[in-house]
């Protein structure tokens, strides 16, 4: 017998909506913040209320792409956390609501476990769905989150490596903001590094023991080598943007890279996957496909469209969690922070 389920994402400042068939994805939509671009990052009120705004239209168009009514579905999963707490808690009463009115049973999923699993979402249109291999490394990288974990199953997770302070996705926000290129920095230092020479400038990379990361440094390291090289010619950004974009994102790609590797050396796995929104980012992905064809490693590298915060990934979770008898009572409360999530 077929399961479907309805999957709701509003972790931080996108409101997605997705439905799954027998992890078949059958819709997935999204409606993005740009009200958060002219403050050069996300404001957590005005979030909350996009996300008011939101949620029951995406929903909706979600259901309708599926060709299905909420009453069909089988389950409603939902990002309980970590995230921010207003916009949490707009998706997670919304699901509450529905599963109400429906007397569907709720599911509740860690944002980064599907970001992990995302990697499973079947496509129809493919001819082959290509899945990871258990045990397989999962290199999470995004605006809040940098970490290397072991998959043992769909829902065994061990966490082997994280960052100590702050997480990559900052790290290329902040160098764009120094070089002046506005909000989200990402992708706009991605697409200048392409024009760069990334062996231009070196910035100091951190030393840290073990698989654990640190991104705080390279971020100062930047923002002291641009206030010497002002003091001396004041135009010496705008000379060389494409350039400082090149070797910055080298070094984070470098420092990312380094403790991945020595994870698979350690654990002696080869299946590597990436996710999150910086894996995204097209030089990381070019550098993990050729580090992994030196290394023997299979690589998975997930499409674009399941990178950002969505909710394919969430029903995705959710279908495995539902299948293996988890469902979530209706007083769940949305969580902050990934510690206080198992």
């Amino acid at each position: 017998m077929s399961l479907t389920i309805l999957g709701i994402e509003s972790s931080c400042d996108d409101t997605s909506a997705a439905v799954i068939r027998d992890e078949f994805l059958l819709s997935n939509v999204m409606s993005n913040q740009d009200v958060h671009m002219k403050y050069g990052g996300v404001v957590p009120e005005l979030a909350s209320r996009a996300h008011q705004q939101n949620i029951l239209p995406v929903v909706d168009q979600a259901l309708k792409m599926a060709g299905i009514s909420a009453e069909d579905v089988d389950a409603i999963a939902f990002t309980r956390g970590p995230g921010l707490l207003g916009s949490l808690l707009v998706g997670t009463s919304f699901a509450k609501g529905l599963s109400i009115a429906t007397g569907k049973p709720l599911i509740d999923v860690n944002h980064l476990q599907g970001h992990i699993l995302s990697h499973f979402i079947k496509v129809p249109e493919r001819e082959i769905n290509v899945q990871p291999n258990f045990p397989y490394l999962s290199l999470l990288v995004s605006g809040g989150h940098t970490q290397i974990t072991r998959v043992d199953s769909h829902l065994s997770f061990k966490l082997i490596g994280e960052t100590i302070d702050d997480a990559v996705g900052e790290a290329f926000d902040k160098c764009a903001k120094i070089i002046g290129l506005g909000y989200p920095g990402g992708p706009m230092v991605d697409k200048l590094a392409q024009e760069g020479d990334k062996s231009a400038f070196k910035f100091a990379k951190p030393r840290v023991e073990g698989l654990n990361y640190s991104f705080s440094g390279v971020k100062t390291s930047l923002l002291y080598f641009l206030r010497d090289k002002i003091s001396e010619d004041a135009d010496f950004i705008n000379r060389n943007k494409e350039d400082l974009c090149a070797s910055f994102q080298h070094t984070l790609i470098e420092i990312l890279m380094d403790k991945l590797c020595k994870a698979s050396e350690s654990t002696g796995i080869k299946e590597i996957a990436i996710a999150g929104g910086v894996s995204a980012n097209s030089g990381l992905r070019e550098r993990i496909i050729s580090e992994g064809e030196k290394r023997g490693w299979i690589t998975h590298i997930p499409e674009l469209r399941f990178t950002t915060d969505n909710a394919a990934m969430i029903a995705i979770a959710g279908y495995y969690k539902y299948i293996s008898g988890h469902t979530a009572n209706n007083d769940i409360i949305p969580v902050s922070r990934s510690g206080d999530y198992s």
